[in-house]
């Protein structure tokens, strides 16, 4: 059976993001879960924070790995000697920058195939960062989220918000 990666910043990991590795460890046997760095992101948690976090969500689904990654991500593939790019599709405007990263990484390396697995509906409009808004504004984050991640929101942004207050 084909090994996937599925890549991305988790920042944090969402239901959404958990819903796509449970059907691709279904489809593929073997999903490594890369949390990525992205540069040009500032990210609410540190990647050690967010590697800890997707690796506590997915204790509980057979045949996932959980691993960190600066570089590109054909390298890792490489590396894993994994054959597929598993991706996430919320919306259409998600697929513009989608299929500008597949076809780089096809160039980049052309054994690299990507595959694109559409959420469950009740997943569509779920993103990292509207949890990050919804969560900084106090909001109940819990259905869109693990415990364990509405946890460290929480800690998170309470210290933040105290540090802002004691200024």
């Amino acid at each position: 059976m084909a090994r996937a990666l599925y890549p991305g910043a988790f920042d944090p990991i969402t239901n959404g993001h958990l819903d796509i590795i449970r059907r691709g460890a279904q489809l593929f046997g073997s999903v490594d879960v890369v949390v990525a760095v992205n540069a040009r992101k500032a990210s609410l948690f540190s990647l050690e924070e967010r590697t800890e976090l997707v690796r506590a969500s997915t204790r509980d689904i057979p045949g996932v790995t959980v691993l960190s990654h600066a570089g590109l991500m054909v390298d890792c593939l490489r590396e894993r000697q994994a054959q597929v790019l598993l991706r996430g599709l919320r919306a259409v405007s998600d697929f513009e920058h989608e299929f500008q990263m597949a076809l780089m990484n096809k160039k980049l390396d052309p054994a690299c195939e990507t595959l694109y697995l559409m959420p469950s509906e009740k997943y569509t409009y779920l993103a990292s960062s509207l949890v990050r808004e919804l969560a900084s504004l106090g909001a109940d984050v819990s259905e869109f989220v693990p415990p364990v991640v509405e946890q460290a929101l929480k800690k998170k942004l309470g210290a933040r918000s105290r540090e802002r207050g004691a200024e």
